[in-house]
């Protein structure tokens, strides 16, 4: 639904007539132009400027208000990390960015599996904005905005900026949390070649990058064009092949020795050798009204171990499916080549056309989870089943229920292949001595096409699991021919609530069907998986294009104040967004149930999805410098900025921001600022199509979790499952069968959300003391208040929210369906909302110094730290609803940061790098106060970790060529126990060689 348009251009004109206003008042009636920024002590005098993110006006980095963190080539390289997420997300402020592990097995999203996102802040990849060269750059994700930071090639990065806070007023909307911007380096001219190879302690996760730069000048240096290649292989790893996803490894469960509770004795413990319980790859037969499995597929009695009650049906040993077995890969299989061109040209004194054209093709694979079936019917008809178990009775139910993980039917993998494409092309130039323009058009296209493997057809599967004997079936006598009923009778199935055949769409004709076995592993004829599996071949395509054109200067050839001449910046920007995703016909043939009718529908589970929107835009800045090099007037300045929106889908936005900086003397520099952003919501929380979708859940209800919610969550369920006709004194829905099975829901997008909108604020000081000349040294304090976030929560955040809020009167509430008589939930409806707020505060402190002691015999060494202190971070899901204060927490620690020193002699360049991570809590604040027993004291927490890499360097005497090697983590630290990332990551130690030729000093 389009929203009414606000009045155009409301605080934005506001701002910049006050700034008008301020240079009025200020301006003197002659004034020379003088540089109002700072000096950069941290740089050589004959060292270029550095232009940094976060305005269209040029300035240094050392002059802007605005808090920015600068990872460079240099950094890149030392690090030995050739993904570069995996290195930025060390960074304080992109901690939780979405690495490999993110991106693999049954971690990975939808689509997504290879794709590595950027999350600034906590806040999500949705709300980081993501630019090359300060522009756009097309999606990695269908129906998102997000950027896969594969595609963007690692030899030709100068540096990545990475800003906190909002900059919708800059550059638009996705950027509420703040901007990462990849500065690739220009102008180009020589060769650059790199090579790396490496592999971790474990003898798995290979890497492969090959890089290969050549530009040359042209035309008496009016011209230069340049051409990239680079090539990136990562091996895949899979989740058993590491200490904590092995069946042997253990997992923290419910103690099942402290059932009922006792407050002396952990809820949680460590066992190991956890399973599904009552599931086996091999078939778990259930034959009688006690639902306890009796045999295993093939007829052997079944072993089920060791049951642990309130853990959401596991066991302890036992033939029971391992629950390290389903979680499939740590990291998938990736293959990228990047193809990059540039060229820039002087038409004229001051006029320069540009171009950039860049190709990524990428490949992954990855391995997720079987199919599986819980409670499922097989008539007593079936010839498959054993004949002991036919012999024990079959009565209770006229055949029986297994239950079953069917590896043997092969796990249902992700093959991806991504063609990305992107080209810029523009015009800069002077329009006088005091102003420049830019006007430039970027397109940008995201072709991919992903298998699923083994794809269970469900009409198929469950006729041919309705096998019978084809001659008792037409005489009563057996004569041994095995068939399926539906191509006997070409009818109905038999049909005990597995699945009705009549409803869904039909994909064979009776006669084509071929009887499945599924007793005992590995029995299914390669015939029968033809006919019920098949690969899926989904696609998806992303197009983006951005026309924008501003014009920047100053105003020093008509006026300048004190501080020096007034710069602006003025543009417009035009941008369209289009994605279209398209399912393999075959994913519509899941049925499952429509809470809206009460009735079963075929609804796809990946349905189609295609939208689009596009956005007018205006913007403004002013950077208005009053005072310089007067006593305690070092600087004084403030830039305002606004932008004006019009979006097709939300209609108007604004979005503003007011910095300042003040220095009193050279050696100290504060800074601040203030600023309203929005985000517009994406294709897919717009348009998303109702469709089938799956989940498991722990009900807060349960008495195993009754206590781990609010002070509202007791007294809310009583009223709640009271109200529908059950028992709340003995309702346990953790005890039921039903919880075993993933439950049918709907998931669709919300077209009548609206743009979320942050404020945000900074402050902060610059130490640059003139007795240390090469020391940097800064500190920032964020705070960043997000309203109206949209977010879809998961089924078992939407059943906390439910009961944990003050009311049970909530959109959570009215999006889960649960039955009358029982209490149990049934089906619910997922999709995203605009919640109450989200909030996060915080410091980031930065540390650069480089000295040669002596007369340089002992070397040079250069110093840098980055540290991150978290001092809030809290959701509410609802307004009315209850805070959820997630700092501390998995993800969330209160402190990180990274450290390294680089020491060089001659041809010899060492560096020592450190990560520290923080202390995090295994569980929920909320759930600890509510269940002090929880767990072992030694068990709540996560320790804080330090992770240790090496690198040594050896270069020629004209540094144009070096070999290097080094060891990341080489004190192997690995996850914590019972966890498979945190708090250090899967991989441990990794080693890694390489070389770099460069031959740009020769002027090739």
């Amino acid at each position: 639904m389009r929203r009414s348009a606000k009045a155009p251009y409301g605080k934005l004109t506001l701002l910049l007539g006050a700034g008008a206003i301020a240079l009025a008042v200020a301006m003197p009636g002659s004034a020379a132009a003088q540089d109002a920024a700072l000096p950069d002590a941290a740089q050589d005098e004959d060292e270029d400027v550095i232009f940094v993110t976060g305005t269209r006006i040029t300035r240094p980095e050392a002059a802007t208000a605005t808090p920015v963190v600068a990872i460079t080539a240099e950094n890149i390289e030392q690090s030995g990390v050739t993904n570069l997420t995996e290195l930025l997300a060390q960074t304080p402020a992109l901690f939780n960015s979405e690495t490999n592990f993110d991106a693999a097995g049954s971690q990975a999203r939808t689509g997504a599996a290879g794709v590595n996102l950027l999350n600034l802040r906590n806040l999500g990849a949705n709300r980081t904005l993501v630019l090359v060269n300060g522009r756009r750059h097309v999606a990695g994700v269908s129906g998102e905005a997000a950027v896969d930071i594969n595609t963007i090639p690692v030899g030709l990065i100068e540096r990545v900026d990475v800003l906190t806070g909002g900059v919708s007023s800059v550059y638009g909307a996705d950027g509420v949390s703040g901007v990462v911007n990849f500065i690739t380096k220009q102008d180009f001219e020589g060769i650059d070649v790199r090579g790396q190879a490496g592999i971790s302690d474990f003898g798995d996760a290979e890497t492969l990058f090959l890089s290969a730069t050549v530009g040359r000048n042209f035309a008496d240096n009016r011209g230069n064009f340049a051409l990239s290649y680079e090539f990136r292989d990562s091996g895949r790893v899979g989740f058993g092949d590491r200490p904590n996803g092995r069946y042997e490894a253990d997992t923290l469960v419910r103690n099942p020795d402290d059932i009922p509770d006792d407050p002396n004795i952990p809820d949680n413990i460590f066992l190991n050798r956890i399973g599904y319980s009552d599931s086996s790859p091999a078939g778990a037969l259930v034959i009688d009204n006690s639902f306890v499995p009796r045999f295993k597929g093939a007829g052997q009695p079944f072993d089920g171990g060791r049951f642990l009650p309130q853990s959401g049906f596991l066991a302890q040993g036992g033939d029971n499916t391992p629950v390290n077995d389903y979680q499939g890969d740590l990291q998938a299989a990736t293959q990228h080549h990047s193809f990059n061109a540039f060229f820039n040209y002087e038409l004229t004194g001051g006029i320069r056309f540009f171009a950039e054209g860049k190709y990524v093709k990428s490949e992954n694979f990855t391995i997720a989870q079987p199919s599986f079936d819980f409670f499922t019917f097989v008539s007593q008809d079936n010839p498959f089943i054993p004949a002991n178990v036919r012999a024990a009775g079959l009565d209770d139910f006229g055949g029986l229920l297994f239950n079953r993980d069917n590896f043997d039917f092969g796990t249902r993998d992700e093959i991806f292949e991504r063609d990305l494409y992107r080209t810029v092309v523009g015009l800069s130039g002077d329009i006088s001595e005091n102003v420049r323009f830019e006007a430039s058009y970027v397109y940008g296209r995201n072709e991919t096409d992903y298998t699923s493997t083994n794809q269970r057809i469900e009409d198929r599967y469950f006729a041919a699991l309705d096998a019978v004997d084809e001659g008792e079936f037409r005489t009563g006598v057996p004569n041994g021919v095995i068939n399926c009923r539906v191509n006997l009778d070409g009818g109905a199935i038999a049909d005990a609530g597995n699945f009705n055949y009549g409803e869904a769409p039909q994909t064979f004709t009776p006669g084509q069907c071929v009887p499945l076995n599924i007793f005992g592993e590995g029995v299914a004829s390669a015939e029968a998986l033809n006919f019920i599996l098949t690969d899926t071949r989904n696609q998806y395509t992303i197009q983006q294009h951005v026309a924008n054109a501003f014009i920047a200067g100053d105003f020093g050839g008509l006026f300048a104040l004190p501080g020096g001449p007034v710069n602006f910046a003025f543009g417009a920007e035009y941008r369209k967004e289009q994605s279209d995703f398209r399912p393999d016909a075959i994913s519509t043939q899941v049925t499952t149930f429509d809470p809206n009718t009460g009735v079963l529908a075929d609804l796809a589970l990946l349905g189609p999805e295609r939208g689009q929107f596009d956005v007018w835009e205006v913007f403004g800045e002013l950077n208005v410098p009053l005072l310089s090099d007067t006593p305690f007037f070092q600087l004084l300045e403030f830039t305002v900025a606004g932008r004006y929106s019009d979006y097709s889908t939300v209609g108007s936005t604004e979005a503003w921001s007011v910095n300042g900086q003040w220095a009193p003397v050279r050696d100290v520099r504060f800074r601040g600022g203030y600023s309203e952003s929005v985000r517009a919501p994406n294709i897919t929380e717009l348009f998303a199509p109702r469709s089938g979708t799956f989940a498991f859940l722990s009900d807060p209800c349960s008495p195993v979790n009754i206590n781990q919610g609010t002070e509202f969550r007791a007294a809310n369920c009583e009223a709640l499952i009271t109200g529908l006709g059950a028992n709340f004194a003995t309702f346990d829905f953790d005890s039921d069968i039903a919880s075993s099975a993933s439950l049918e829901g709907i998931f669709a997008g919300n077209p009548d959300l609206s743009e979320e909108s942050a404020k945000t604020w900074t402050a902060g000081v610059i130490l640059q003391p003139r007795f240390l000349p090469r020391l940097t040294i800064t500190a920032d304090w964020f705070d960043i208040r997000l309203t109206d976030a949209v977010r879809t929560p998961t089924l078992s955040e939407t059943a906390q929210f439910c009961v944990d809020s003050a009311s049970l009167d909530n959109v959570f509430c009215d999006s889960i369906t649960r039955a009358t008589g029982t209490g149990f939930v049934t089906s619910y409806v997922l999709g995203p909302q605009n919640v109450a707020f989200i909030e996060t505060a915080g410091a980031d402190i930065t540390v650069n110094y480089g000295f040669t002691p002596g007369n340089g015999s002992f070397g040079s060494f250069n110093l840098r730290a980055n540290v991150g202190y978290l001092d809030k971070f809290e959701f509410l899901p609802a307004n009315g609803g209850i805070v959820d204060d997630e700092r501390g927490e998995i993800g969330f620690p209160k402190w990180v940061g990274t450290a390294d020193v680089t020491w060089q002699l001659d041809n010899v360049v060492l560096n020592y790098g450190v990560q520290y991570i923080g202390q995090q809590l295994r569980f929920e604040q909320d759930e600890i106060a509510g269940d002090p027993d929880i767990a072992a004291p030694e068990f709540l927490a996560l320790n804080q970790r330090f992770v240790h890499d090496i690198r040594a360097e050896f270069r020629t005497d004209d540094e144009r060529a070096g070999f290097f090697v080094g060891v990341n983590n080489f004190t192997n630290e690995l996850p914590d126990r019972g966890l498979s990332n945190a708090p250090t990551g899967w991989l441990g130690r990794f080693f890694y060689a390489g070389f770099r030729i460069n031959t740009d000093r020769l002027g090739f």
